[in-house]
């Protein structure tokens, strides 16, 4: 009689949340179902019925593996990969930081007089503590999805609150083994670190087994479709199982089947079947998400409560102290290895989104209350951080993010050019890194990606696509994905059936011509002539074009004599510049640049007879063709003498050149003379007098 009335109210609140935009724009749906679990439990206690509690048995077999299912088959494995140290350093090492300082300062809390608190030890606080430190993904999920933050925050968050699912485990039972036993030495704590290796890397190697077990079966599944999606669940959920039956992380096992089957079973079932498992497995997802939020509203009102109010509040003052703290100092140690650093910004909302959920609550739920009997006081001290986190950092995170502007998520598609240099980009860095010696993650990706291909992906995919390339599965899946996207608009084309891997859009809907514009018609004999023309360029062209290739260059018969013609050419211009050069350096007037400080100092040699008569044309005295020798030494032996101060000339009085000289004569002896003179050499100079210039 409850289970259709519970039913019925919750579909209906749910759909009247999503029909109200305000609403939905400031209360998350996480908080909304909490709030109809409460009304729920409270119309069912008003009745006179007990409200039905959440056990740990349902909670951990049939509502959360769903939920990890869906975030690791749907992983981005990329973004997952480059940031896994980040992750890592805040799963494990912030999630012990948090489970010891919560439970120390518990403890010391506990510890005061006039609490009523003696009672609890030091190892329950160490177990409590470990149980309320653990970030939920659920709720994580839940409220990260709804404000659209980036990728990085996202997945830092995310995969934070999946995989310290192993290091809550390994604490828990440890823990709770060690408050059984009462002392604990030296050999109980190396075991603890041991069995946190075993539970984490034993949950992984069950879901990678699992996983390939299920891309293998997949290879065979081609004559019946209908099992294809069956397979993946089946295998998917034998994982789980069996990692919790030796006691292993079961969220690690699925996360790693997941992620290990999903690229194989993709490339051999049929795109029905994948639309199956994704849709099946987010509507699985949302329905577990659903009831384990109203389930904790219900069991709020239903379940045993003990209040006390100095171990709630530090509770939560505690927890928000911790993941302040253990966020600031691992991101400065983290930020010295990233090249892309984690602003204070990133660092608010990693600290601010650590939320607390429904395992935290199964966990404490699982205890025995013989042995703890502090268990309904740890409970409901989880209820209050779970409903802290919840409605007041998952209400108010919306805001911050827009008052930050934090980055959101850009919903953009991939294509073609993006992973064409993506991949790029990752050659390069391989490359790199091997000319360097260093051996990165982009190196043993690569070798991981080379072994993947050379063997695992002829073992696991059938036919012909474990040969294809990765640019082609690609384009495929991306024209498969926009022929979906055009029908689904009402493009007015069919999907076939089966529609095989080299579909076009231009199969799907076709362009039609323009009514107004009419195609030239040309008769069989113009074809016939332009295929004619087209066939014997194209042609002429392969031939001429060939390929290069380094190794097998054939040597160009033209090659040599076009080298030495340019060498010859450059010759006759580097002889051409120096005829100029010589015969422009000495432009300058020795008077005047260098008035004589002794006139006895220069003798005026004769211009015919000792120095070489140089006739230039005026109208171009820089080409070499207008240069003329007239006269070079024409008397035997009348060699010009060389003087201790160098060659000398006596300068004539410019009284007697001005007499001497006619107007038109005399630029174009000045310009002889100053093409002529080299000026004096300047070996010897006279001590007594300096040069003056």
């Amino acid at each position: 009689m409850q289970c259709p009335v519970f039913i019925h109210q919750c579909s209906s609140l749910f759909v009247g949340f999503h029909l109200i935009p305000r609403v939905s724009s400031i209360v998350p749906e996480s908080c909304l179902l909490i709030v109809v679990g409460l009304l729920v439990g409270g119309l069912i206690k008003m009745v006179g019925e007990d409200p039905p509690v959440l056990e740990s048995k349902i909670f951990f077999f049939y509502l959360l593996p769903p939920i990890i299912l869906d975030a690791g088959y749907f992983m981005p494995i990329r973004q997952f990969t480059e940031n896994l140290g980040t992750i890592l350093m805040f799963a494990v090492v912030g999630t012990l930081w948090n489970s010891f300082f919560v439970g120390g300062l518990l403890y010391g809390v506990c510890q005061l007089e006039g609490h009523k608190l003696a009672y609890v030890d030091l190892l329950s606080c160490l177990l409590f503590g470990s149980i309320i430190s653990a970030v939920d993904p659920v709720a994580v999920l839940a409220v990260f999805e709804e404000i659209h933050i980036n990728e990085l925050l996202h997945i830092l968050v995310f995969g934070e609150s999946l995989l310290n699912d192993a290091v809550t485990v390994v604490l828990y039972h440890l823990f709770e083994e060690y408050s059984s036993v009462g002392s604990i030495t030296f050999m109980d704590v190396f075991l603890g670190i041991v069995c946190f290796l075993v539970v984490s890397l034993g949950g992984i190697v069950v879901g990678a087994i699992y996983g390939i077990l299920a891309a293998f079966t997949s290879r065979f599944t081609s004559h019946t479709r209908v099992i294809e999606p069956l397979f993946v669940f089946v295998y998917s959920y034998m994982a789980y199982l069996s990692a919790e039956v030796f006691h292993l992380s079961g969220i690690m096992a699925l996360i790693a089947c997941g992620a290990v089957m999903r690229p194989y079973v993709e490339a051999n079932i049929s795109h029905k079947s994948h639309t199956t498992i994704k849709y099946f497995l987010k509507m699985w997802s949302s329905v577990s998400d659903t009831l384990i939020f109203i389930f904790l509203g219900v069991s709020t009102v239903a379940g045993p409560h003990q209040w006390n109010w100095t171990f709630v509040v530090a509770t939560v003052i505690f927890c928000l102290v911790a993941r302040v703290l253990g966020v600031v100092g691992l991101t400065f140690v983290i930020n010295k290895f990233r090249i892309v650093k984690l602003t204070s910004k990133d660092q608010f909302i990693i600290a601010y989104g650590g939320l607390r959920g429904a395992i935290a609550f199964s966990l404490v739920y699982l205890l025995n209350p013989k042995h703890f009997p502090m268990r309904n006081m740890f409970l409901t001290a989880i209820i209050t951080v779970i409903f802290f986190t919840v409605f007041v950092q998952g209400m108010t995170i919306r805001p911050l993010v827009d008052l930050l502007a934090v980055k959101k998520k850009q919903e953009t598609k991939r294509s073609i050019n993006e992973e064409i240099h993506t991949q790029f980009l990752d050659h390069l860095l391989t490359g790199i890194e091997d000319i360097c010696g260093h051996y990165g993650h982009h190196h043993w990706k690569d070798k991981l990606n080379r072994f993947n291909k050379k063997y695992v992906k002829k073992c696991l995919i059938a036919g012909e696509r474990s040969k294809e390339p990765q640019l082609i599965a690609f384009y495929h899946k991306m024209e498969m994905k926009q022929a979906i996207e055009l029908v689904e608009s009402g493009g007015g084309a069919k999907l076939p059936s089966a529609l095989p891997s080299t579909v076009s859009m231009q199969n799907i809907q076709p362009k039609k011509p323009s009514q107004d514009r009419a195609l030239p018609q040309l008769s069989k004999a113009r074809e016939e002539e332009i295929r004619k023309i087209l066939r014997t360029n194209l042609q002429r062209t392969r031939q001429r074009l060939r390929s290069y290739n380094r190794h097998t260059l054939i040597a160009d018969p033209y090659e040599d004599g076009w080298n030495e013609m340019l060498l010859k050419r450059k010759k006759m211009k580097e002889l051409e510049k120096k005829l100029s050069t010589d015969c422009l350096c000495s432009i300058c007037s020795v008077p005047d640049r260098f008035p004589p400080t002794d006139p006895q100092a220069w003798g005026l040699k004769s211009v015919t007879e000792s120095i070489p008569t140089i006739k230039v044309d005026l109208a171009s005295p820089q080409s070499p063709e207008s240069v003329n020798v007239v006269d070079e030494f024409s008397k035997k032996g009348s060699q010009p003498k060389e003087e201790e101060g160098g060659l000398t000339m006596k300068v004539p009085s410019p009284a007697k050149q001005r007499k001497d000289k006619t107007p038109d004569e005399e630029p174009q002896q000045r310009l002889m003379r100053c093409l002529s003179d080299p000026g004096p050499a300047a070996e010897e100079e006279d001590e007594d007098e300096p040069f003056l210039p």
